[in-house]
């Protein structure tokens, strides 16, 4: 299974980059992983919040294979532990999923196309975090389950 994540906006922030090649380094000792940062459209100041929703979801979908388990990071998706997030991640695996795609949306958010072709919406928090935090965070919170499910000490009960 390999685990892809994708976000929209610019390339990592030096301050968050380092932090997220590390976890990304250390999740593909279990997993083959990448990035995919796809760019905000051109012109996306002179577009209403729905027309921009709408033409990142026009790449999305088109970036997407048909059998690509999609992970919406969305305000309103279901919070889960980390254990929990461990156990997701197993079962997609004994599923036979090739590949997930954890998503993160841009500014505004994602676009109701996207939520409905994905197979889960996962809330990191109800906090409002920077996308370049949440990258972080997702990287680290990915690489805390694989611990998880081996058994190898990172993570404390």
């Amino acid at each position: 299974m390999k685990i892809s994540f994708w976000s929209i906006g610019k390339a990592n922030e030096t301050f968050v980059k380092d932090g997220i090649d590390e976890f990304t380094k250390r999740i593909g000792r279990y997993y083959p992983v990448e990035w995919n940062i796809i760019p905000v459209p051109k012109n996306s100041g002179m577009l209403s919040e729905m027309d921009l929703k709408k033409r990142e979801a026009d790449t999305i979908l088109q970036l997407l294979k048909p059998d690509d388990y999609l992970i919406a990071l969305d305000e309103r998706g279901k919070e889960l532990t980390s254990e929990e997030l461990a156990n997701f991640i197993q079962q997609r695996s004994n599923e036979s999923a090739k590949s997930l795609v954890f998503l993160i949306g841009g500014a505004f958010g994602l676009d109701n196309q996207v939520l409905q072709r994905a197979k889960f919406k996962w809330s990191l928090s109800k906090l409002t975090f920077p996308h370049q935090l949440v990258r972080l965070i997702l990287s680290e919170q990915i690489y805390r389950a694989c611990t998880i499910l081996r058994n190898e000490k990172y993570h404390h009960k």
